[in-house]
């Protein structure tokens, strides 16, 4: 989506919307006026708050104040909060609209149990996904590939106290810079990508050098038993290097960038993939 500023539609309720921080954020009392909690959703959320303090639901983090257009016209601070969030609120408000949520948060939570106790159930449920979202077999088999992938390597930088958020971010992004010249913000950017995910919307050749940086990546880590931070990201960009030397010498055989701008937003990769076969058939 191109707007940072938009509205959902929920019930004939208007609910606003803002781009923040890399994910949507919408207005709470718009959330609570669409599900008919309350005539004053101000006040209503108001005391939903010292509710949820009280159950020991800590906000202060969770809940930001953005400008949003007011009836006025003007654009005024209103509480907002992401997806996640959203959704601990809803379970806490007892309307019969709220009820849809609530069911399918519980089918989601159950889902994930199953999954714990047998993990091949997750990957047919992804499987599932994403050929519901258009997305080829070949894709989809390099696509949950390259999951496991990168989940073994993420697991050795975690048997070598890598925890942080950051460290991972910056780690994934000396494989992608090394691989492919940007790190993923940037390749999401090239892509015109926003809150999606990045891998979702490589082509083939993209997912296939992605995978071999970081398995590479994962192959010198147990070899060398790198321990520290520095060490995992001196291996990240060795990693990283193998595949973007591979991606070049790639690049120079087929005589095209392997690097695209192309994304699946507003066409699945299925019908692009049989768009493709067309062309080259009629070049034949």
């Amino acid at each position: 989506m191109n707007e940072e500023r938009t509205m959902v539609v929920f019930q004939n309720i208007n609910i606003r919307r803002i781009w923040h921080n890399d994910e949507w954020y919408y207005s709470v009392v718009d959330i609570i006026a669409a599900l008919d909690a309350s005539s004053r959703p101000r006040k209503y959320w108001s005391d939903l708050k010292t509710k949820l303090l009280l159950e020991g639901f800590e906000m202060s983090d969770k809940i930001g104040q953005l400008k949003m257009p007011a009836p006025d016209g003007k654009n005024r601070f209103t509480d907002c909060v992401n997806t996640e969030t959203a959704f601990r609120i809803i379970q806490s408000i007892p309307s019969p609209k709220a009820e849809p949520f609530k069911q399918w948060l519980a089918r989601v939570g159950y889902e994930r149990i199953e999954e714990i106790e047998n993990p091949e159930l997750a990957q047919e449920r992804m499987k599932y996904i994403y050929e519901k979202k258009g997305y080829s077999k070949d894709w989809i088999d390099k696509r949950l590939r390259g999951i496991a992938i990168r989940q073994e390597l993420t697991d050795e930088w975690a048997e070598r106290s890598i925890t942080k958020a950051l460290e991972y971010a910056i780690l994934t992004n000396e494989i992608s810079m090394a691989t492919f010249g940007m790190t993923v913000d940037e390749y999401k950017q090239y892509k015109k990508l926003k809150k999606e995910n990045l891998r979702d919307h490589m082509n083939d050749l993209e997912l296939i050098f992605t995978m071999l940086g970081e398995r590479v990546a994962t192959e010198i880590t147990r070899k060398e038993d790198s321990q520290s931070f520095t060490e995992c990201k001196d291996v990240a960009k060795r990693g990283g290097k193998v595949a973007g030397n591979a991606r070049l010498e790639a690049e120079n055989e087929i005589g095209e960038s392997i690097i695209t701008d192309d994304n699946y937003l507003k066409e699945p990769e299925k019908v692009k993939r049989i768009g493709g076969k067309k062309n080259i058939d009629q070049s034949e």
